[in-house]
């Protein structure tokens, strides 16, 4: 499974290490906690948007930048999926054909009231 959190907590590490700056830096401009960042960056903790915002700022970087990263990277992630998915999987239907009831029959496979009514009127 594709876990956003994940992704986002990628990107963001990246463009942290790419500007050589510590965790201790980044949470301190962020008035985030170091470990609180740190889960974020490790995909174990979802950052609010106000979070992400500060984070944003803090690494003077777009947040319409990392969400860009992200989107990239989620398409890569689904197209490696899919690659992995064998063509009888491709093929199967997402949702098993329900069988309907015959006409005058109820799901539970009782007679409904009205054909009960046929059946004794004939």
């Amino acid at each position: 499974m594709i876990l956003l959190r994940r992704l986002l907590g990628d990107v963001l590490r990246r463009q942290r290490q790419r500007q050589g700056r510590t965790l201790r830096e980044v949470s301190a401009a962020a008035r985030v906690s170091l470990g609180y960042l740190s889960e974020v960056e490790r995909g174990q903790k979802e950052a609010s948007s106000e979070l992400l915002s500060a984070i944003c700022d803090a690494l003077d970087v777009r947040m319409s930048e990392v969400m860009r990263e992200v989107s990239d990277e989620l398409s890569l992630a689904e197209l490696a999926a899919m690659a992995t998915l064998s063509e009888g999987d491709l093929l199967r239907p997402v949702l098993e054909p329900v069988p309907l009831p015959a006409p005058g029959v109820d799901r539970s496979g009782s007679i409904a009231p009205k054909a009960a009514m046929d059946v004794v009127a004939a």
